[in-house]
Parts: structure tokens; sequence; C-alpha cells
């Protein structure tokens, strides 16, 4: 069912100068201030193509879009950016620490061509909803550069870890990149261009079904590209990692809701409009909410609750009934409670997300938000199980860990 192909990516010469000054995080993960750093990293820094600064007095011929396209055909002219000679997959290991933890993971994956499968086909899975808005602007960095800077991040299943074996071996070999980035993982390439083990990679997933963890937007963006240009034999492909999703370096950290913005939201009326639907349990501190999730609980949600003026936590508690901790608290606490409805949540009017149980409390507290719900992380056989069937998910529902690297390999869709 999965379609997968070599190419031959652009990537970053010698001449570009160190790796980690000019990869980046992925375009929605780069803060104003990480955007910054990474223009004053390098004039070669892929932030300027990927996410370039927006001015005052741009106009139709001189914008964000069309220094991006400047910007990215000048490195190939300049020998910036070269192109392989062979086609290839590359086997993609990032080894990393969880947040909060010192040991050291390894999730493995591999970066190819997929095909761009519409959702009906049964092939390509999402798990979110998307926004126009992102994908507008998506876009118009595809349509003015022809070429995919980030892969997708695709999930597969192989339980016995075959295609894994494989990369494997082909890990024994010289890398063809690595670069630690700004949160301390490590990612490294492995070219895989010999014809009969290309084949062996294509037949394995051949009958795998896939999942977007990462980058509905953009895989959305290519669908739409591709509907747009069917002159482009490339736009039918868009740049894939695939990761298997029975590995044991798979991550999802949990992604906190911060709430802001309300006319009025006062901890006793809260607590005691909540209670309709979950029994309701102070709680002394995070620690102790850690604990309570610690416990086993497989028939209840259990959410967390802090106000801001209040040193106490709530625990909130639901029976399950087949049904996942984030469509719990959009639908109940967000939508019932508090009148926070879809529209509202896609135009993130009351919401900020933020990763860490530590941060959500402290920005609370701090007076940055009026409350904060706080979350387990979603396991991923509950996302895949939902996914399959053909349902969705809230926005934020999984923070895949780590990120995959923009500027590791880069696909020109009209250069195949």
């Amino acid at each position: 069912m999965a379609r997968i192909f070599p190419f031959r990516p652009y990537r970053y010469s010698a001449q570009a100068g160190p790796l980690d000054h000019v990869v980046t995080q992925p375009y929605d993960k780069i803060s104003p201030a990480m955007q910054a750093r990474y223009l004053s990293l390098s004039p070669h820094n892929l932030v300027r193509v990927i996410l370039g600064e927006r001015r005052p007095d741009d106009t139709e011929s001189d914008n964000v879009y069309t220094r991006a396209a400047a910007h990215f055909a000048a490195w190939r002219r300049d020998g910036v950016l070269v192109r392989d000679r062979e086609p290839a997959l590359y086997a993609y290991f990032q080894e990393f620490s969880v947040p909060g933890s010192q040991e050291r993971l390894v999730r493995k994956g591999f970066i190819g061509l997929g095909a761009v499968e519409d959702y009906e086909t049964g092939v390509v899975h999402r798990h979110e909803r998307t926004l126009s808005g992102p994908k507008k602007d998506r876009l118009q960095v595809l349509e003015h550069t022809r070429a995919h800077f980030g892969q997708i991040f695709m999930l597969y299943p192989d339980p016995a870890g075959a295609i894994d074996a494989l990369l494997d071996q082909a890990a024994l070999g010289e890398p063809a990149a690595s670069v630690v980035d700004e949160y301390d993982a490590r990612h490294t390439l492995w070219r895989i261009a010999e014809p009969a083990a290309i084949e062996r990679m294509q037949a394995s997933m051949a009958d795998k079904k896939l999942l977007i963890a990462d980058g509905h937007h953009r895989y959305e963006t290519a669908l739409n590209f591709r509907n747009a240009h069917p002159e482009i034999p490339g736009a039918a492909c868009v740049m894939m990692t695939f990761v298997n999703m029975h590995s044991p370096g798979l991550r999802i950290l949990a992604t906190h809701r911060l709430v802001s913005n309300l006319s009025t939201l006062a901890p006793e009326s809260f607590l005691r409009a909540a209670a309709q639907w979950f029994t309701v349990t102070p709680l002394a501190s995070p620690e102790a909410l850690q604990a309570a999730w610690s416990a086993p609980h497989p028939e209840t949600v259990r959410l967390g609750v802090v106000f801001a003026g209040e040193a106490q936590l709530y625990l909130l508690e639901t029976p399950r009934a087949g049904r996942l901790d984030v469509p719990v608290l959009h639908e109940t606490v967000l939508r019932d409670v508090l009148g926070i409805g879809e529209e509202a949540v896609r135009d993130e009017k009351h919401l900020r997300y933020v990763r860490g149980l530590d941060v959500a409390v402290r920005e609370v507290r701090s007076g940055a938000a009026q409350a904060g719900f706080l979350l387990e992380p979603t396991p991923i056989e509950d996302m895949a199980r939902i996914s399959f069937a053909g349902g969705v998910m809230p926005q934020k529902s999984t923070d895949f860990y780590p990120k995959l690297l923009s500027g590791l390999t880069i696909y020109k869709v009209d250069e195949t």
C-alpha cells in the first residue's frame, strides 16, 4: 500500500559551514527568539527559506516568499547546496534524552519519497485536524521554491522490526551526515544507495499503512500542490521520514493547555460545574498529580487543573468509556464547562499550548494564564486505533519528541 522511492536530494556541502549552523527545527517549532538565533548563525541558515523575516515594506515582487526562492536559488548556484549524484534512501537515527531524563534513547527511521495519497485511499491516515492559514503559508513557500525542506513524519506498523533490522545494517557504514541540535539530540544519516537494498526496503513497506505523526499541514499542502500541478510529475511525491510505531525509541510528550482571556473563571464555579461529569479531588502539589497518573487507571481519564491564585491543584476523574484524554478535555471541560467551542479552539482565542508540567504550573501561578489543564501523553496505540478507524483528534493531541530536523535533505519537486 505504501509506495516509497529513493531520490536525489540537495544537501548542504562543506562550503556551507558547520551543519548545526544551517539546519533548523521544523518551521512551526521556531519561536521568534529561535528565528533570530538561526539568522545570526549563518547567511545560509535554512530559516531564511522556510520562515524568513517579514518586512513592513514587503511588496508583491519583494516579500518573504520571493526572498526564500532567491536564497534557495543562490545557494544551489554557489555550491552551498549540492545535489546527490545517485538516488538513495537515508537511514535517519536520532539519539536523544526525553526532557527531565538522563536516559539516552535512539529513534530509528529512514528518509525517502512517499506517494502523496488522498486520505480516501486508506493508505495515509491523519490524526489531527488542520487550519487553513498554515496551509496557505506553506503552499506559498512550495510554489515559490518548488521544494520540500522538511520531512513529513510518518509512522508504520512493523511489530517484528524487520525494517529496523535493515536500517541497523545501513548504520554500520560511514555516516553521510551527523549533527547535534540545540536540544542535545544527535541526528545521523546513512545513504542506502544499493539497488538491492532499496528494493528490500520498498518490498518491506509495500503492505504498510501510514499514519501522520507530525506534518499534517505540510502533507495537505503537498496534496493541494499535486492537484494544482499535474504537469509536475515530482509533485506526486513528498519527502517523508518513516518510523516504526513499535520502535522502543518512539516518545510522545504531553501538551498542556493554558486558558486565558475569559471574562470570568472562578475556581469554585468551575469545580461545581465540572462535578456534573467528574469526581474532583484537591491535590497538594504537581508531584501528587504525577503520583495519581502513575497509579494504574485504565478505566478512568485523569486530568489535572491549576488556577491562578490557588496553591493547590485538582484532579478531575471520569470513566474512560473508550475515550482519550484530549477529546474529553476539549469536549467536556473546554466546551461544556467553559464554553470554549471548536471555532475558538481553532482560532486560539483562549488557549496556549505548553510542554512540561512544571512549565504549565509556573505559567499559571505567575498570572500569565487563568488556568492550566494538565494531561498525560497520548499512548501511541490509542492514537493509531482512532486514526486507522478514520477518526481525528483535536489539534496538539500529540507531541512526538524529538522533532525531525529541516534541511538535512531537500527535495526539489521539478528536478526528478
